[in-house]
Protein backbone atom coordinates (compact mmCIF):
# COMPACT_ATOMS: atom_id res chain seq x y z
CA UNK A 1 0.00 0.00 0.00
CA UNK A 2 1.23 3.49 -0.86
CA UNK A 3 0.98 6.22 1.72
CA UNK A 4 1.90 9.89 1.33
CA UNK A 5 4.13 11.13 4.11
CA UNK A 6 3.77 14.80 3.41
CA UNK A 7 2.14 15.90 6.66
CA UNK A 8 -1.32 14.95 5.35
CA UNK A 9 -3.72 17.01 3.28
CA UNK A 10 -0.98 17.84 0.81
CA UNK A 11 1.15 19.75 3.33
CA UNK A 12 4.85 19.41 2.58
CA UNK A 13 7.56 18.39 4.97
CA UNK A 14 10.54 20.73 5.03
CA UNK A 15 14.19 19.78 4.72
CA UNK A 16 16.43 22.79 4.64
CA UNK A 17 14.98 25.20 2.11
CA UNK A 18 13.24 22.48 0.09
CA UNK A 19 9.63 21.50 0.49
CA UNK A 20 9.35 17.77 -0.04
CA UNK A 21 6.62 15.32 -0.83
CA UNK A 22 7.35 11.84 0.47
CA UNK A 23 5.55 8.61 -0.41
CA UNK A 24 6.12 5.10 0.94
CA UNK A 25 5.10 1.67 -0.39
CA UNK A 26 5.67 -1.89 0.75
CA UNK A 27 6.28 -4.61 -1.81
CA UNK A 28 6.58 -8.36 -1.28
CA UNK A 29 9.67 -8.48 -3.53
CA UNK A 30 13.20 -8.63 -2.06
CA UNK A 31 15.35 -5.50 -1.97
CA UNK A 32 17.70 -6.63 -4.77
CA UNK A 33 14.82 -7.20 -7.19
CA UNK A 34 13.17 -3.86 -6.34
CA UNK A 35 16.53 -2.08 -6.71
CA UNK A 36 17.10 -3.72 -10.09
CA UNK A 37 13.70 -2.59 -11.38
CA UNK A 38 14.06 0.95 -10.01
CA UNK A 39 17.53 1.47 -11.48
CA UNK A 40 16.84 -0.07 -14.91
CA UNK A 41 16.67 3.23 -16.78
CA UNK A 42 16.27 1.70 -20.24
CA UNK A 43 13.36 -0.42 -18.99
CA UNK A 44 11.59 2.41 -17.14
CA UNK A 45 9.14 3.30 -19.95
CA UNK A 46 7.92 -0.33 -19.99
CA UNK A 47 7.48 -0.41 -16.20
CA UNK A 48 6.42 3.07 -15.09
CA UNK A 49 3.21 4.33 -16.68
CA UNK A 50 4.17 8.00 -16.26
CA UNK A 51 7.41 7.70 -18.25
CA UNK A 52 7.06 8.00 -22.01
CA UNK A 53 10.75 7.70 -22.95
CA UNK A 54 14.25 7.50 -21.50
CA UNK A 55 17.48 8.32 -23.31
CA UNK A 56 20.49 7.16 -21.27
CA UNK A 57 23.34 9.65 -21.81
CA UNK A 58 26.19 7.91 -19.98
CA UNK A 59 27.53 4.40 -20.60
CA UNK A 60 28.11 1.86 -17.88
CA UNK A 61 26.34 0.75 -14.75
CA UNK A 62 23.94 2.89 -12.70
CA UNK A 63 25.93 5.05 -10.29
CA UNK A 64 26.98 8.56 -9.33
CA UNK A 65 27.25 10.59 -12.53
CA UNK A 66 24.72 8.51 -14.50
CA UNK A 67 22.68 10.91 -16.65
CA UNK A 68 19.56 10.47 -18.75
CA UNK A 69 16.75 12.39 -20.39
CA UNK A 70 13.32 11.37 -19.15
CA UNK A 71 10.11 12.33 -20.91
CA UNK A 72 6.87 12.28 -18.92
CA UNK A 73 3.35 13.45 -19.54
CA UNK A 74 1.84 15.25 -16.55
CA UNK A 75 -1.36 17.26 -16.54
CA UNK A 76 -1.68 16.63 -20.27
CA UNK A 77 1.72 18.11 -21.13
CA UNK A 78 4.86 16.31 -22.19
CA UNK A 79 8.14 17.44 -20.64
CA UNK A 80 11.68 16.16 -20.99
CA UNK A 81 14.17 16.69 -18.17
CA UNK A 82 17.82 15.75 -17.88
CA UNK A 83 18.47 13.84 -14.68
CA UNK A 84 21.77 13.12 -12.89
CA UNK A 85 22.46 10.60 -10.15
CA UNK A 86 24.30 12.46 -7.38
CA UNK A 87 24.45 9.82 -4.61
CA UNK A 88 24.19 6.03 -4.46
CA UNK A 89 24.28 3.44 -1.69
CA UNK A 90 23.73 0.22 -3.68
CA UNK A 91 20.54 -1.61 -2.70
CA UNK A 92 19.84 1.11 -0.10
CA UNK A 93 19.25 4.49 -1.77
CA UNK A 94 19.98 6.84 -4.60
CA UNK A 95 19.48 10.54 -5.26
CA UNK A 96 18.72 12.18 -8.59
CA UNK A 97 18.90 15.91 -9.35
CA UNK A 98 17.64 18.06 -12.20
CA UNK A 99 17.54 21.75 -13.10
CA UNK A 100 14.55 22.94 -15.10
CA UNK A 101 12.42 26.02 -15.64
CA UNK A 102 14.10 28.01 -12.89
CA UNK A 103 14.03 25.28 -10.27
CA UNK A 104 16.38 22.71 -8.76
CA UNK A 105 14.71 19.33 -8.18
CA UNK A 106 15.92 16.49 -5.96
CA UNK A 107 14.43 12.99 -5.82
CA UNK A 108 15.57 10.30 -3.41
CA UNK A 109 14.63 6.62 -3.43
CA UNK A 110 15.31 4.49 -0.35
CA UNK A 111 14.96 0.70 -0.10
CA UNK A 112 14.82 -1.17 3.22
CA UNK A 113 14.17 -4.82 4.03
CA UNK A 114 10.80 -5.06 5.79
CA UNK A 115 10.53 -6.89 9.12
CA UNK A 116 7.92 -9.32 7.78
CA UNK A 117 9.68 -9.81 4.44
CA UNK A 118 9.73 -7.82 1.26
CA UNK A 119 10.88 -4.25 0.85
CA UNK A 120 9.75 -0.84 2.05
CA UNK A 121 10.40 1.80 -0.59
CA UNK A 122 10.34 5.51 0.19
CA UNK A 123 10.62 8.23 -2.40
CA UNK A 124 11.00 11.92 -1.70
CA UNK A 125 10.69 14.71 -4.25
CA UNK A 126 11.42 18.36 -3.62
CA UNK A 127 11.92 21.48 -5.63
CA UNK A 128 13.48 24.82 -4.85
CA UNK A 129 12.90 27.80 -7.13
CA UNK A 130 16.13 29.37 -8.36
CA UNK A 131 14.61 32.35 -10.17
CA UNK A 132 12.13 35.09 -9.27
CA UNK A 133 9.59 33.89 -11.84
CA UNK A 134 9.82 30.33 -10.50
CA UNK A 135 9.35 31.61 -6.91
CA UNK A 136 6.16 33.45 -7.88
CA UNK A 137 4.82 30.45 -9.83
CA UNK A 138 5.66 28.10 -6.96
CA UNK A 139 3.78 30.27 -4.49
CA UNK A 140 0.69 30.28 -6.71
CA UNK A 141 0.71 26.63 -7.81
CA UNK A 142 2.23 24.85 -4.79
CA UNK A 143 -0.93 23.10 -3.48
CA UNK A 144 -1.89 21.74 -6.92
CA UNK A 145 1.71 20.83 -7.66
CA UNK A 146 2.03 18.82 -4.43
CA UNK A 147 -1.16 16.88 -5.22
CA UNK A 148 0.01 16.10 -8.77
CA UNK A 149 3.48 15.06 -7.58
CA UNK A 150 2.05 12.90 -4.79
CA UNK A 151 -0.22 11.04 -7.22
CA UNK A 152 2.64 10.57 -9.71
CA UNK A 153 4.99 9.23 -7.00
CA UNK A 154 2.31 6.86 -5.71
CA UNK A 155 1.79 5.50 -9.23
CA UNK A 156 5.54 5.20 -9.86
CA UNK A 157 6.00 3.16 -6.68
CA UNK A 158 2.96 1.00 -7.48
CA UNK A 159 4.42 0.29 -10.93
CA UNK A 160 7.88 -0.54 -9.54
CA UNK A 161 6.38 -2.81 -6.85
CA UNK A 162 4.19 -4.63 -9.39
CA UNK A 163 7.12 -5.22 -11.76
CA UNK A 164 9.39 -6.41 -8.92
CA UNK A 165 6.74 -8.79 -7.61
CA UNK A 166 6.26 -10.26 -11.10
CA UNK A 167 10.00 -10.92 -11.17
Amino acid sequence: MTEPLDGGAGKPTERGSMQDVEVRRHTAAPVQRVWDVATDLAGAPRVIQGIDAVEVLTPGPFGVGTRWRETRTMMGRSATEEMTVTAVEPQRSYTVEAMSSGAHYVSTFAFAPAAGGGTDVTTTFGGRPTSTVARVLAAVTAPLGRRVVTKALEQDLRDIADAAERG
